[in-house]
């Protein structure tokens, strides 16, 4: 007797036959087809060719044949990643969009995005993991600390079309921030260049002596509200993607820090009371909003992730705006 399966969220977008082969994939394609030319695969009851496009909730008749395609599994995790299925559902809680070329993840603080040496849980690790039968690639990266929205590619030619697209900044990225200092003035551009955790003028890149060659860093910022006379908060939309680029052009260009960034704003000045209060381990830097070209439709989209659990009480007790 054959199986119904229900589509899941996390498979809504999916094409039908990737759908198939992610469940069976020692099966041939012109079984496939054949089994949907003959009626036996069935969606939602009605006969298909094969290039459907699945949506959450469809239900999949799988013919009891079948069953001897399912031996070649999800590839194992390898030996230093020490994620566990706990982890991998959290992550999956995390989508906010999902389809055959892209994954979208609002990204919780202190998640690696990359993997590496003494990382044990990283987003590009584990959502390989969650799709085992896709080709996984970062295509932009977020800091550790930071909150917010992150697009992963799933193919090859999402991944260059993605990745093309960030180089050419026709993707527009947008972050809102919470800095300890008064901004003046309340909208500009920083434009300057970045070497070593260092912020350079035009003229110091030329001789900076770090044996790096420094990478020119551009940030258009506008404040949108000030706070008990020392906090600003600050909407962001970087021009270019240099590693700490918000965090230092913050710190260093308009002097005052993010609020909970221990690397570059140790020695910011705040009221005693608004400190205590504002007393944590996470940074208050969050992706918000991302627009950009869908690599496999071509249609243009704006998604926005949700505001971080740890700067909702902070962001109404100040009575802070939204754009």
């Amino acid at each position: 007797m054959a199986d119904m399966i229900s589509v899941s969220k996390t498979e809504d977008g999916t094409r039908l036959l990737r759908w198939f082969l992610r469940k069976f994939p020692s099966m041939p394609q012109r079984e496939f087809y054949k089994l949907c030319r003959g009626g036996q695969i069935r969606v939602n009851s009605g006969r298909v060719r094969g290039n459907e496009i699945l949506r959450a909730g469809d239900m999949v008749r799988v013919p009891p044949t079948l069953g001897g395609y399912t031996g070649a599994g999800p590839k194992k995790t390898e030996s230093g990643d020490k994620f566990s299925l706990a982890d991998l559902e959290s992550l999956r809680n995390c989508i906010i969009h999902n389809d055959e070329d892209i994954v979208v993840f609002d990204k919780p603080a202190g998640l690696a995005v990359q993997g590496g040496t003494g990382i044990r849980k990283s987003i590009d690790k584990m959502a390989q993991a969650m799709f085992p039968y896709d080709k996984i690639a970062l295509v932009h990266r977020l800091d550790r600390e930071t909150s917010g929205i992150l697009v992963v590619a799933k193919n090859q030619r999402a991944a260059q079309k993605l990745a093309a697209a960030f180089q050419a900044k026709t993707a527009h990225k947008e972050y809102l921030a919470l800095l300890a200092g008064v901004v003046r003035p309340d909208q500009g551009v920083i434009d300057n260049y970045m070497v070593k955790g260092r912020v350079l003028d035009t003229g110091a890149r030329l001789n900076n002596g770090a044996g790096q060659r420094p990478q020119r860093a551009i940030t258009e910022y506008e404040v949108l509200s000030t706070a008990a006379g020392c906090v600003s908060w600050v909407l962001f939309s970087p021009k270019t993607g240099r590693t700490h680029q918000l965090r230092m052009h913050s710190a260093f260009s308009l002097g005052a820090p993010i609020v909970g960034d221990d690397l570059y704003g140790r020695e910011a000045k705040m009221d005693a009371t608004l400190r205590s209060m504002l007393a944590t381990d996470k940074l208050f830097l969050w992706a918000y909003k991302l627009t950009f070209q869908h690599p496999g439709t071509g249609k243009l989209m704006t998604l926005r992730a949700g505001m971080p659990e740890f700067m909702r009480p902070v962001i109404r007790f100040l009575e802070l705006p939204l754009p």
